[in-house]
């Protein structure tokens, strides 16, 4: 059956989507709970905060009692209960992780500080959310929650203290100069602990009433790091330090503390183990950052992706009336009615920002969600394990290397759904929660780190195209939407949680997991299906570029340089990083499609986006041809790089190489030569005969499926264009309202 899309070549965008298309692209249409969530969270975001930010509270380092208003806005709306199970003052059963994402992205849309204070007291309760004792979590969580009818008590707030000081503690989060050591232990008595710890770039710490802190013990009776907490009441000094000279996320309260405070060691996270007289916390630091930043670094990459789609609005209006009220521009002229959208150039530079940030909305929303199924599954194999006296470490490592191989076949019977169908075996390891768990768990570690490092990096810099649109407005406090706040803001976004280098470092380990690259396969048969069902979407040239990736990651792990030198190892980053680069382009198209079939199959369900099916499908269609059109351009000039680039090139005065043609040159003479090939090194004579067959050239050994997977990428982008132009057409004619809905 021919897709919607295919249909309607000649319907158009008619309006900017509305919630219930977002509903539908971001699965959670039959979610009543989560849609009230978003319009509270936007209620407080279109509301307080955008006022804020118009009268000038940006403008201010200090923690103001006008940003104080937030936290009693937060409260109200549910915003601080989200994160709260209903027992504990919460509203929402489950997983937390795509509500979170939607508050997220709702409060991003105005403004990032507001989006970062709100989250940050989640971040500071995340440690004890993932890995602390049952008693912890019930007592912090409980005091987190807002006060229900009938309470007379505030909520406590709490912040998340890791980064110290340089040289210690930031992109290395190994390096901790915070101290724990015992000053007391009573016979019969709980330890008394004392910790010393500095902070650095701490969010929340304006209002804190406890605070999540990395320390490394400096006691030979305290065995390794670990996360403690702190109480603004606890014996000692609480000192909230001063606040940040930051330039962005004023919304946010930011300083560097400083805490010499004595507590019990019942607040180690995740509570400690008594070994010949030493105290052995159950976890150590790294192992509770390792849980927590996995997660709320989704959210981080949902916020540039909220500006993203935030600016679209405001420069359509821009470009619209750019002229408007000049002489020249008479009401029912092209220049009245379409001001800068009559030229090529503004509707396209919009097409790019927009399709980027569709792509990075998909690939965010759809982390959310994976983390959502994996929550469940990872209670499950924890008391899976316990049952078999498995508590982590090696033997957890051994027993998963043969829950990895039944992973393996699941996903090679998954590749030919026919083959398998009906397959008791494929039934048995689907049911299977270990084996779920473990492919679940290899996707999850290598989209969490693409989210935040793709949609952040790159994100940003489209960012600073939609201020440029803007003209001289962008960079003003009074921009329509804030644009140059956001762009700013998107900068501190991008380091946030581990900078990019973190994030490529993370990604170089998990993407080489062999149940990754096994799903990632499916993922490419996935995409040459689709291609052939619905063409418009760019799928086909997706699949050959995944295709490409694979190929080259494959080649590097053998590869070495023109000096022997082994190309694919740790320490090699400008390899390794470069890699991880070229996937988070893949990974984001391929959930941009994935979220268009979506809206295909699912938009004739709802009555308020069944009308405009037609030309919306088309329109997002297009905008993912043109963003895989980006992101296999960009993937495939990675590719040729790593794979050609550190070859040495054949000396020009070597008799043998004395002319290394390019590709297309030689592809050029095989209609003049028959046969001469396009891995050849060819001579030509000084009085400029024909050349002839010299050999194979040394760095061209190998690489005619490179150069075969190449020129199909090259080919596969037809269309591309096109699809720009009509979602350009889109922009020109597609209605918006007559005012932005949050001050200007």
């Amino acid at each position: 059956m021919p897709s919607t899309a295919a249909k309607s070549e000649a319907e158009t965008l008619r309006t900017l989507p509305g919630d219930d298309l977002r509903q539908i692209l971001w699965r959670f249409s039959d979610r009543y709970d989560l849609q009230m969530l978003v319009q509270s969270a936007r209620s407080v975001a279109r509301g307080v905060v955008a006022r804020l930010v118009a009268e000038g509270e940006r403008n201010t380092h200090e923690w103001t009692a006008r940003k104080n208003e937030l936290l009693k806005a937060y409260d109200e709306a549910g915003i601080t209960a989200v994160f709260m199970e209903p027992e504990e003052g919460g509203f929402i059963a489950g997983p937390k992780n795509l509500p979170l994402a939607l508050v997220a992205y709702e409060l991003a849309w105005v403004d990032g500080g507001a989006a970062t204070g709100a989250l940050a007291g989640c971040l500071a309760l995340s440690p004890i959310h993932e890995r602390g004792t049952p008693e912890q979590k019930k007592h912090y969580m409980s005091l987190c929650a807002p006060a229900q009818p009938g309470e007379d008590r505030q909520p406590w707030r709490g912040a998340f203290c890791l980064t110290e000081p340089i040289p210690y503690v930031g992109v290395d989060t190994g390096m901790l100069n915070g101290k724990l050591k015992i000053v007391e232990w009573k016979d019969g008595q709980e330890p008394m602990l004392q910790v010393e710890k500095r902070g650095r770039f701490i969010t929340n710490m304006g209002f804190a009433n406890f605070v999540t802190a990395a320390v490394q013990s400096a006691d030979d009776r305290i065995k390794g790091s670990c996360m403690v907490i702190l109480e603004e009441t606890d014996p000692g000094t609480f000192d909230r330090g001063t606040p940040t000279r930051k330039m962005v996320h004023q919304l946010s309260s930011t300083s560097d503390p400083i805490f010499s405070l004595r507590i019990p060691a019942s607040r180690i996270v995740g509570g400690y183990t008594l070994k010949d007289g030493v105290i052995v916390p159950n976890y150590d630091h790294s192992e509770v950052i390792e849980a927590v930043f996995k997660r709320t670094r989704v959210t981080v990459g949902v916020m540039t992706a909220a500006k993203l789609l935030s600016a679209i609005e405001p420069v359509i209006r821009y470009a619209r009336g750019r002229f408007r009220g000049a002489e020249q521009a008479t009401p029912g002229s092209l220049r009245y009615e379409l001001g800068l959208q009559q030229r090529e150039d503004v509707l396209h530079r919009l097409v790019d920002v927009w399709a980027m940030g569709e792509a990075a909305a998909s690939l965010a929303f759809s982390a959310a969600r994976c983390y959502d199924v994996l929550d469940p599954l990872e209670k499950e194999k924890t008391r899976i394990l316990a049952e078999k006296g498995i508590n982590g470490g090696k033997a957890e490592l051994k027993f998963f290397r043969s829950i990895a191989k039944d992973a393996l076949e699941f996903l090679a019977l998954c590749r030919d759904p026919k083959a398998a169908q009906g397959n008791p075996r494929l039934q048995e390891l689907h049911d299977n929660p270990l084996v779920q768990y473990a492919i679940l768990d290899a996707v999850a570690g290598v989209i969490t780190p693409a989210c935040k490092l793709w949609n952040t990096g790159k994100g940003s810099v489209l960012l600073r195209e939609a201020v440029s649109l803007m003209g001289g407005y962008g960079i003003t406090e009074d921009c329509p939407g804030f644009l140059g706040h956001k762009w700013m803001d998107s900068q501190l976004e991008a380091t946030y949680e581990g900078p990019e280098a973190v994030q490529r470092r993370n990604l170089t380990l998990t993407m080489t997991n062999e149940l990754f690259l096994a799903q990632f396969r499916n993922w490419v048969n996935e995409m040459r299906c689709l291609a052939s069902s619905r063409p418009g979407t760019g799928a086909c040239a997706l699949a050959t570029a995944m295709h490409l990736w694979l190929w080259t990651y494959q080649h590097l792990q053998s590869a070495t340089d023109a000096h022997g030198s082994k190309l694919y190892h740790g320490p090699r980053q400008g390899v390794t990083f470069a890699l991880a680069d070229a996937l988070c382009w893949l990974l984001a198209a391929r959930q941009q499609v994935l979220d268009v079939i979506e809206l295909e199959q699912r938009g004739p369900e709802n009555p308020v986006v069944a009308e405009g099916l037609a030309g919306s499908v088309q329109f997002f269609s297009d905008l993912c041809h043109v963003q895989i059109a980006r992101a296999a351009g960009e993937a495939g000039r990675i590719c040729a790089e790593l794979v050609n680039g550190y070859n040495r090139h054949p000396a020009w005065d070597d008799p043998e190489h004395a002319g290394c043609f390019r590709v297309a040159e030689l592809d050029a003479l095989d209609s003049v030569i028959p046969g001469i090939g396009s891995c050849t090194v060819d001579v030509i004579g000084e009085d400029g005969s024909h050349p002839e067959k010299a050999g194979p050239c040394v760095a061209c050994k190998g690489l005619d499926e490179f150069k075969r997977l190449r020129s199909k990428l090259d080919g596969c982008l037809t269309g591309a264009l096109l699809a720009k132009d009509r979602a350009a057409e889109s922009l020109a004619k597609v209605m918006i309202p007559e005012a932005l809905d949050y001050p200007m």
